[in-house]
C-alpha cells in the first residue's frame, strides 16, 4: 500500500490550513467527527437497525462537514469570534448620573 502524505500549508505569521480549513474549523469538524461516532455507536448499543444507523450518520455528517466549511470560507480564520464578540457588545448605554464623569 502506498501511503498518503498530506500537506499542511503553514508559512510564517500564518493560520493552520488544510484541506480548504482555516484554523480552528479544523479542531471543529474533528470534534464533529467524534460526537457522530459517539452517537452511531449509541444508536447501535440501542438497536437500530445498521443501515439506519450509517443512514443518519452520513446525512448529519455530510451536513456538519457542508457547514464548517462555509463557516471557514465565511469567516476565515479570526471572523467568527469576532461576529460571536460583536453580539456581546451593548447596543446602548444608559447613564442616569453624571458621577461616572466627574472625579
Amino acid at each position: 500500500m502506498a501511503n498518503s502524505v498530506y500537506q499542511i500549508n503553514k508559512g510564517i505569521n500564518q493560520s493552520i490550513e488544510f484541506k480548504g480549513l482555516k484554523a480552528q474549523y479544523i479542531w471543529y469538524l474533528g470534534g464533529g467527527v467524534v460526537a457522530l461516532l459517539i452517537v452511531f455507536a449509541l444508536m447501535y448499543i440501542v438497536g437500530l437497525p445498521t443501515y439506519l444507523c450509517v443512514g443518519i450518520i452520513l446525512a448529519v455528517g455530510t451536513f456538519l462537514v457542508m457547514k464548517i466549511y462555509g463557516m471557514s470560507n465565511k469567516y476565515g480564520e479570526h471572523g467568527l469570534m469576532k461576529t460571536l464578540a460583536r453580539k456581546q457588545v451593548p447596543k446602548v448605554i444608559k447613564s442616569r448620573s453624571r458621577k461616572v464623569f466627574i472625579k
